[in-house]
């Protein structure tokens, strides 16, 4: 979740989509979303005239992908990965990881292909990661560092970020057709601001750099800065939507339907290092969350 620290760790570039599969996505799009169809005549990954296949709500190992939320960054020391936290494959008890829930299901292995500054445009490579282990479920948390920019014309086009999204599913599909996707949203970062801009050790930390877009000049409350803030939000409101209508169009694939973006993520819930990402202990609610998504029948 971090574009942040002003130092280009976190800032990375990957290969975009190749024509065909862009067009082929684009088409997609067009015939199951613009023109109010309900999509294609059967579901990918299904053979035609043959029902979906059924969601398994109790999967038995799990690949998680996405970015420095997953990675658990910051959540146990300054500027270092913890992924022994991380609210999918983590292994401390205290955070209870959705890994850790389902091994009551005997969960044959877990992986963490997160990656610490990744945006929507690396989706694709990490499900080929996944994808060669066969999971039986595989998690994606990630889009807030397209809207974490230096400026708002830095942000990812919501266009453009359907569509990466929509090649990362087309790959999976080809190569692992049987592995479930479970799509968090992405959360609210004008809620984590208000939560933290009175704190003013927080502020200072968030000048270095941390999510620009929405944190920069944290206490200016003017009218530019309130319109800034609210294009950032309705950037991540849009990106949401195209999460959950891209994964509508697969009967593998569960968006869980806002939950993360909703919740309010308390001052005991985010890291005491940047006051933005989430502590174990926000961790812990998105494995909670994660968890009800995953196994509701």
């Amino acid at each position: 979740m971090r574009e942040a620290q002003g130092r280009g760790r976190t800032r990375g570039r990957w290969a975009g989509r190749g024509v065909t599969a862009v067009l082929a996505a684009a088409v997609l799009l067009l015939t199951g979303c613009a023109t109010g169809s309900s999509g294609p005549p059967h579901a990918p990954g299904s053979p035609p005239g043959h029902p979906p296949p059924a969601w398994n709500p109790h999967p038995e190992s799990v690949a998680a992908l996405g970015d420095s939320i997953t990675r658990g960054f910051d959540a146990c020391s300054l500027l270092a990965d913890c992924p022994e936290v991380s609210w999918v494959t983590g292994t401390r008890s205290d955070v209870d990881s959705l890994a850790g829930r389902l091994r009551g299901s005997r969960v044959g292995g877990s992986w963490n292909f997160a990656r610490t500054g990744a945006r929507m445009a690396e989706l694709r490579d990490q499900m080929a990661q996944a994808a060669r282990q066969r999971p039986q479920l595989v998690t994606v948390l990630m889009g807030a560092n397209d809207a974490c920019a230096r400026s708002m014309d830095g942000m990812t086009p919501v266009a453009e970020f359907r569509d990466q999204f929509t090649a990362a599913m087309e790959a999976l599909r080809r190569t692992s057709p049987k592995t479930e996707v479970y799509v968090s949203s992405v959360p609210d970062l004008l809620r984590l601001w208000s939560v933290e801009r009175q704190n003013p050790v927080g502020r200072e930390i968030w000048k270095l750099g941390i999510c620009p877009s929405m944190l920069a000049d944290a206490v200016n409350t003017g009218p530019d800065a309130t319109a800034r803030r609210a294009a950032v939000r309705d950037r991540v409101v849009a990106y949401n939507s195209a999460l959950g209508e891209v994964c509508g169009r697969y009967p593998l694939c569960r968006y869980d339907g806002g939950a993360v973006f909703q919740y309010a993520f308390g001052t005991g819930e985010l890291s005491t290092w940047d006051w933005f990402h989430p502590s174990a202990q926000g961790q812990a609610r998105l494995a909670r969350l994660g968890y009800a998504g995953v196994t509701r029948s």
